[in-house]
């Protein structure tokens, strides 16, 4: 599985979304709000239903936010004490690591994971020693378990390896984790809070299912076993997020909901290409920044692409039924 270029690709990504430009998009009776612009060509998805993979982080409602507030807080004061690192950055980390503190595996407020990882931002605790920061109203000494000590730390480490800068972001990131996958899905998740900080748990759960594919192969009928193709990818995707999808785009695009005349494309939306509403021949997840994760068609593999184009037909906003998920 090849993924040269990507991480590349999603600093770009991420770093795009402080600069992006507003753009209206028409198709039909449909009008979406979307950042930035491109277009490109899609194969249609078809073929029979499953999915693999593993993705999501905590349990979750509708309506949990991927970020709570108290913590966006946190981050964006941890951002500050190194101007140029994307507050959306530490953000995406602790939802990583930890759902953002809310996570009650080991390591998280006591003991250490498996790897000896501690804290909500889960520290080596050499690396934790090097780094210790004390932020406000932290504890004193520094502790890996407070979360205030734990996101300042994380800010100091991601500026030490180059964080403030475009070109450093992933070099940073990829130093917090060497995982290809942890850096993709940290730089997506980043660039989906950028564009709405309030977004809801089970998107941002899509969302990191679809950046761990990344680089698998377009796989014409694929729902996870040896690749997948365009809506294969987002039924599994929503999938881990506790949301039911229909197999193909254009039944996906039936079920909707549909977004109104007006309504802005948020991440995790999905949104659809062909020739008209009844003709649906492509599909992606909306990450923000005017782009959108997607299969698209046979020779490729699962890549950032431009979500517009004059093919444009519409978007949808998949939600789970009320009540708790294990997203």
């Amino acid at each position: 599985m090849t993924r040269i270029g990507l991480v590349v690709a999603a600093v770009l990504l991420a770093v795009a979304v402080l600069v992006g430009v507003g753009v209206t998009i028409l198709a039909g009776a449909v009008q979406v709000s979307i950042q930035g612009a491109g277009s490109s060509s899609y194969a249609t998805g078809s073929s029979a239903p499953g999915s693999s993979a593993p993705g999501g982080s905590g349990p979750a409602t509708a309506s949990t936010p991927a970020v709570p507030v108290a913590w966006e807080q946190l981050d964006r004061g941890a951002s500050s004490t190194c101007p140029g690192l994307p507050w959306t950055v530490l953000a995406a980390i602790g939802r990583v690591e930890s759902d953002s503190g809310r996570s009650t595996t080991p390591g998280v407020h006591s003991g250490a994971n498996s790897a000896g990882a501690e804290g909500p931002m889960q520290f080596e605790p050499a690396t934790f020693a090097a780094y210790a920061t004390v932020g406000p109203s932290g504890a004193t000494p520094p502790s890996p378990y407070d979360p205030v000590d734990a996101v300042y730390t994380a800010a100091a480490l991601l500026c030490a390896d180059g964080g403030a800068t475009g070109p450093g972001l992933a070099v940073a990131v990829s130093d917090y984790n060497h995982s290809s996958i942890y850096v993709h899905t940290v730089l997506v998740l980043a660039t989906a809070l950028a564009t709405d900080p309030g977004l809801p748990g089970p998107p941002a759960t899509a969302l990191a299912f679809a950046a761990a594919q990344l680089g698998a192969p377009y796989l014409w009928g694929g729902t996870g076993t040896g690749g997948y193709d365009c809506s294969g990818l987002v039924q599994a995707a929503y999938r881990a997020a506790g949301v039911t999808l229909p197999r193909v785009a254009q039944d996906q695009f039936d079920a909707g909901p549909r977004l109104e005349a007006g309504q802005a494309v948020q991440p995790g939306d999905l949104v659809f290409f062909g020739t008209s509403p009844s003709q649906v021949e492509h599909v992606g997840i909306y990450v923000g920044a005017g782009q959108m994760i997607d299969a698209p068609y046979t020779g490729t593999v699962v890549r950032i692409d431009p979500a517009a184009g004059s093919d444009f037909v519409g978007a949808t906003r998949p939600s789970p039924a009320p009540g708790p998920l294990s997203a």
